[in-house]
């Protein structure tokens, strides 16, 4: 298996404070590295460039070997009661949002705050963020700007059947496992058979087919099971308020070919009160 660093994008708000305390906190967990990546867009010179540009480029770069030096010993703080963590810092001449999307190829995850310098103040989601979870190539998690929740807190995961939740599964049980947590399985239905089910008694079973392999893969994870007629993003919603986690497909029984993100993910990432991973296939 390929071993897959934890990456973080790093900037100088107080987001990318707390997406670095979770990533440092999971990274441990699982043995990983971490690599903490503030990406400085490029500065191209010109004969048109005056010195006032220079120099606020320059600066901006020094702010950025400060924010990446205080990332690492916030992220060594954080990880210490959870194990050896070897932290390695990035400080790359690129945009943002093509760094990370490229880096998500090969990490285990990539981990960004719900908002960087650049959000709006009143803004949900920014910019990175909302890039990334729609275009990444590799796992995403979101982490919202609250204080990293209790690792004895359940992870929540949204199943229905599809290829996406699959693996959506397998990441959550293995996060579970690893947390010595409980993990929560939400499967909603409806009377039309949108979600693949129809009728409570069909549900429960889609559940079960979708958790067989996993439950066997790690038996000491506790399982707690919700199967219920409802919308996914309105029960997923509930769960998460006394979660550690939650991990979604990126797509559902309802996405189509060049889809880049489901309703579901798009709908909770804005509102979840904890860590969400958007989970894609990838080799």
């Amino acid at each position: 298996m390929i071993d897959r660093p934890v990456v973080v994008g790093v900037d100088s708000s107080e987001s990318a404070g707390h997406a670095v305390r979770w990533a440092a906190v999971d990274a441990a967990l699982h043995g990983a590295e971490l690599h903490l990546v503030f990406a400085v867009p490029p500065f191209v010179e010109t004969p048109l460039d005056d010195s006032p540009v220079r120099l606020w480029h320059d600066e901006y770069r020094q702010t950025a070997e400060q924010a990446l030096a205080d990332a690492a010993r916030a992220a060594a703080e954080f990880a210490a009661p959870h194990g050896d963590l070897e932290i390695r810092t990035f400080l790359v001449d690129a945009p943002p949002i093509p760094t990370l999307t490229s880096l998500a190829a090969t990490a285990r995850y990539v981990v960004v705050g719900s908002r960087g310098l650049g959000a709006y103040h009143r803004s949900l989601l920014g910019s990175v963020s909302t890039a990334l979870t729609r275009h990444a190539l590799g796992p995403v998690v979101v982490v919202p700007s609250v204080p990293v929740p209790d690792t004895t807190l359940p992870v929540v995961v949204g199943v229905d059947g599809s290829p996406y939740s699959t693996r959506a599964i397998e990441v959550a049980f293995d996060e579970a496992s690893r947390r010595g947590a409980g993990l929560v399985a939400v499967h909603v239905w409806d009377r039309l058979g949108q979600s693949g089910s129809g009728s409570q008694e069909r549900a429960e079973q889609v559940l079960a087919d979708s958790l067989a392999h996993s439950r066997a893969e790690f038996p000491g994870v506790s399982v707690r099971s919700v199967v219920t007629e409802d919308r996914p993003v309105r029960t997923l919603l509930a769960e998460s308020e006394a979660a550690q986690l939650v991990v979604v497909g990126s797509h559902g029984v309802g996405g189509f070919p060049g889809m880049t993100l489901g309703s579901t993910g798009e709908a909770l990432l804005p509102v979840v009160a904890c860590p969400i991973a958007i989970v894609r296939l990838r080799n």
